[in-house]
């Protein structure tokens, strides 16, 4: 057992060493991220130990369990339906991505760069903050996706349309590893205990969390899952929200910089996302103009969101 277990631990750092040669930009992109992400998430691990901020953690939570349970209510019709048209669909998540474009300019490159700009005393320079902590957002995004395995069992409900079942788990997770920088957005805007800019922004994620739960729950029962399972893999893809926001009040709690950086990190997180997996696969059944009338729908949304409650 334990030379089969080895075995297997070989080739797979050994694939691993391979897939890393063969995409090297994209393998320094991951190291760089995570990197950084572990250096700030480290000093701000320091800095709440020594001074504990618990009200602003407590908000965090907060936010990023109301984005759990939008993703868990929005999937619970998959247990009495199967599927909605695709154009609607298309639609729904067109609003997720439009709602989540806005929430990253309006609720965080804007405070970002006001953040930024007070911290140094300079317009230039407050921007420059943030564009690196996009930089860096974009870098871990891309290492993420790339280091993915986007190979699924042959097997299961799909039967000899295993292609379909790639695709849909393939969805399904982009739609789960996104929701991690959503929830960092949230932990890194109520880090300063800001509510203007927190609550806005917890308020857009969760609306737009609702038919990302549904598209997911509905998506698999489309495939022939059960509807309990498909529900239940909908539910579980927006638990990594409450882990973002940890992470994210974490990120900048810290050294006064972390604050306008881990803003433009998770921007710039949720931007390639919804560019890299949301609009694409929107776009991907023939319904382009449904899909970006809702994308320009949910930005409307969310600038009045963010014009009313900040």
């Amino acid at each position: 057992m334990n030379e089969k277990t080895s075995s297997v631990s070989s080739d797979w750092l050994n694939e691993l060493k391979q897939h890393a040669s063969e995409h090297k930009l994209s393998a320094a992109g991951l190291a760089l991220g995570l990197f950084a992400v572990l250096i700030l998430l480290a000093q701000s691990i320091v800095h709440l130990s020594n001074s504990p901020s618990s009200e602003n953690l407590k908000l965090a939570l907060i936010g990023g369990t109301a984005g759990f349970v939008a993703t868990t209510l929005g999937a619970l019709p998959a247990l009495l339906l199967r599927s909605l048209p695709q154009a609607m669909e298309d639609s729904l998540l067109g609003i997720a991505a439009g709602m989540m474009l806005a929430a990253s300019a309006f609720s965080l490159l804007l405070p970002g760069i006001e953040a930024g700009t007070e911290l140094f005393q300079s317009d230039s320079l407050g921007a420059l903050i943030v564009v690196f902590g996009m930089a860096l957002g974009v870098l871990l995004m891309l290492g993420l996706d790339a280091f993915t395995p986007h190979e699924h069992d042959k097997t299961g409900p799909c039967g000899p349309g295993y292609q379909a079942c790639d695709r849909i788990w393939l969805f399904v997770f982009a739609i789960a590893l996104h929701n991690l920088p959503e929830g960092m957005a949230v932990g890194v805007s109520f880090a300063n205990g800001d509510m203007s800019v927190g609550l806005p922004l917890a308020t857009a994620i969760a609306l737009q969390d609702i038919p990302e739960g549904l598209a997911v729950a509905l998506s698999l029962r489309a495939a022939g899952f059960k509807a309990g399972f498909a529900v239940f893999v909908a539910a579980a893809s927006g638990m990594l929200e409450p882990v973002g926001a940890l992470i994210g009040v974490g990120l900048s709690s810290g050294f006064a910089a972390a604050y306008p950086m881990g803003l433009g990190l998770a921007a710039g997180a949720m931007i390639f996302v919804v560019s890299h997996e949301v609009i694409p696969e929107t776009h991907r059944n023939g319904h382009q103009t449904a899909a970006t009338l809702g994308l320009m729908a949910g930005f409307a949304v969310m600038m009045v969101l963010d014009t009313t409650l900040g």
